[in-house]
């Protein structure tokens, strides 16, 4: 492993230079890796596997919009796609992807199938960690291992098409055969990952649960409606509230600091810009503190993951989910954003 000094803290992680591909392909060669699920990380992970010559399988229920996906990305029923079940049977490793709740209401089907040296895998650790609520108890025969992308299926697919491979968690949470951690790094370069940092299950879970309900998510939605409504309140157009909140940031500064970091940023804008943003950084950071750990004593007590399970277990989720998104879609701010794209130089007409 490589030692790496993050801001004073030195973590200990694994690169594709000290396990290359071809050691992942050895470690892996008598594996069948079982994807169960094809939503939002499973054709991913699957497809990069198999362009990395690993032996992939495909679950997924027969007849789904997900099913007619992995058709049409050259999965073959009875070859290569599988129901969920047969999957696992099938399977040596059982990439356990499919979604926080619907690994609650499968579990009771797939759990007799695992077999003895198995290795169940998470990129996820919410069923496991709590599993007072979902039920996933895995055997003790198995080895329990997690690998978490930290981004959503469609970069994990674009990184690795690009050649940039994409960060990655691993953990192992029981070790059955002896060879677990091993297993699970291989799986992680396997997968498509630049790099891999330790963790545990539920490390994992309450950073991402946080991260996602907070400046991944939710609070950037949350503060982007709150400046666009301000500059509207005071008479700036669409166009200008927009730009000024949302576009400057996407297509220019964020990617300026994922390339050099806040420093750089802060020493190369204007100095109006950098002394206003060096002062109102506190003020912002004050703001939200008492919300961060209100949501974190959330996450921590278990609260979010009720919320999550009743409400995306209701029968009628899918129809709700639609209309708070077509609000949002349909508010002012977002359809001066679908403007404002169209008007990107990329999107012209000749």
């Amino acid at each position: 492993m490589a030692q790496i000094n993050f801001g004073g803290v030195v973590e200990n992680v694994v690169t594709r230079e000290e396990f290359p591909l071809e050691k992942a392909r050895a470690v892996l060669k008598e594996e069948v890796v079982a994807v169960l699920g094809y939503g939002v990380q499973g054709p991913a992970q699957a497809l990069n596997m198999r362009d990395n010559g690993i032996h992939v399988i495909i679950g997924q229920k027969s007849g789904s919009a997900s099913w007619d996906k992995a058709l049409k990305d050259g999965w073959v029923p009875g070859k290569t796609l599988f129901s969920l079940e047969e999957a696992t049977e099938r399977g040596t490793v059982i990439q356990y992807l499919v979604s926080d709740a619907g690994q609650m209401l499968t579990w009771p089907k797939l759990q007799p199938r695992l077999k003895k040296g198995d290795a169940l895998y998470f990129s996820h650790g919410f069923g496991i960690v709590y599993n007072g609520q979902t039920g996933v108890v895995p055997p003790d025969f198995v080895d329990v291992i997690l690998v978490a992308p930290k981004g959503s299926g469609t970069s994990v697919r674009a990184n690795f098409l690009s050649g940039s491979g994409i960060n990655a968690s691993y953990a192992v949470h029981q070790d059955a055969t002896g060879h677990a951690t091993e297993r699970t790094i291989a799986l992680g370069i396997a997968v498509g990952a630049g790099y891999l940092f330790p963790t545990t299950f539920e490390n994992e879970v309450y950073s991402d649960l946080t991260g996602e309900r907070g400046i991944l998510m939710g609070a950037l939605a949350g503060v982007m409606e709150a400046q666009y409504n301000e500059l509207r309140k005071h008479g700036h157009s669409p166009s200008e509230a927009f730009n000024e909140t949302v576009e400057e940031l996407t297509q220019s500064l964020i990617r300026l600091v994922a390339q050099n970091g806040m420093d750089w940023m802060y020493a190369n804008c204007s100095t109006t810009a950098q002394r206003g943003a060096l002062d109102w950084r506190h003020e912002f950071r004050k703001a939200v503190e008492p919300v961060y750990a209100k949501l974190y004593q959330s996450v921590l007590s278990g609260e979010q993951t009720r919320i999550v399970l009743a409400a995306n277990s209701a029968p009628d989720y899918k129809q709700k989910l639609e209309v708070e998104l077509r609000e949002m879609r349909e508010s002012e701010l977002w359809q001066a954003g679908a403007a404002v794209r169209s008007l990107r130089p990329e999107n012209w007409k000749s």
